[in-house]
């Protein structure tokens, strides 16, 4: 994405978007409408205005077929993202439902071992047992004792991290199948295309797109300008100027602070043992981040 004219440094601007961002599910929770509206109102909000500015800047929006098809996979897989996130946030919170959609780290990591023939980093082999453990903390012990509603929220959150994965990978592809497209468009494609399946979506389901009053209209206004565009467009205009390590580390803010409004927040009611939990899954999370898996000797670059 084009780097903004911003006057303070890249490390400021990936922090600040990562602090906006972490109220993306406190949005989605106190938002007046169900988990697929919500979702289908950020993306046709943050895809009108990138659209808007793509326009204005005159810039391409399509580089080939290929671009193209990995652009409606990208919207395609991220719409089911949105569905599933959501409604693990109103199952079990912002917080452990965010946390739960980061382990995209480490489907991340099996597609690149698997499809791209990467080594495994020492700091991925720690990190997903400590990932593991600190969700047996947070939900094993007591698994039985959960309600149904609960689970399912669990069962979401995996299922959001699937579908945030197989985004970021299409993304990566149609990024690189780009030809002199800006990715201002791409997302705008991205996002509007979302929107459009998410719009479907909503009416198989039988909810509606009615705004029920104007205190959830800013809301969602906020959920797609604040979220969709001013965060991720700070994160990604600071990115390539800052280390992966240091930029992993002040993305971990996001699922950190979103657990951190859940409990301040909505008061989740949180035992010593579960808040242990938490803290190992993130530095667990951590470690995913940061742990770089090199490519083995002859793998094609742009295998996707």
């Amino acid at each position: 994405m084009p780097e903004p004219h911003l006057r303070f440094p890249p490390l400021a601007r990936i922090l600040t978007g990562a602090v906006l961002i972490s109220f993306s599910p406190v949005l989605v929770g106190v938002a007046n409408v169900g988990p697929t509206p919500a979702g289908f109102y950020r993306m046709a909000i943050g895809g009108i205005v990138l659209g808007a500015v793509n326009l204005l800047r005159r810039w391409p929006w399509v580089g080939g077929r290929g671009h193209l098809w990995f652009c409606a996979l990208a919207g395609t897989v991220f719409a089911a993202d949105l569905a599933f996130w959501h409604r693990s946030i109103l199952l079990v919170g912002p917080g452990l439902s965010t946390i739960l959609g980061n382990f995209q780290v480490f489907v991340l990591a099996a597609f690149g071992i698997v499809v791209l023939k990467e080594r495994v980093s020492p700091r991925l082999l720690l990190g997903i047992p400590a990932a593991v453990v600190g969700l047996f903390l947070i939900f094993g012990l007591e698994w039985n004792a959960l309600d149904s509603g609960y689970r399912w929220g669990v069962f979401f959150g995996w299922a959001t991290a699937l579908s945030y994965a197989s985004y970021l990978i299409a993304l990566r592809t149609a990024r690189r199948r780009a030809e002199r497209v800006e990715a201002v468009g791409t997302i705008a494609i991205i996002s509007l295309m979302c929107a459009a399946i998410l719009a479907v979506a909503v009416v198989a389901e039988g909810e509606t797109f009615r705004v029920p009053d104007f205190s959830t209209a800013g809301i969602l206004l906020a959920y797609g300008v604040v979220i969709q565009v001013i965060g991720w467009v700070l994160i990604s205009s600071g990115l390539p100027h800052v280390d992966a390590s240091r930029a992993g580390l002040i993305l971990l803010l996001q699922p950190a602070l979103a657990f951190v409004w859940d409990l301040v927040l909505f008061a989740r009611p949180t035992s010593a043992l579960e808040l242990c939990g938490a803290v190992l899954t993130l530095a667990a999370i951590y470690l995913g981040l940061t742990g770089h898996v090199p490519r083995a000797p002859g793998t094609a670059d742009g295998a996707a």
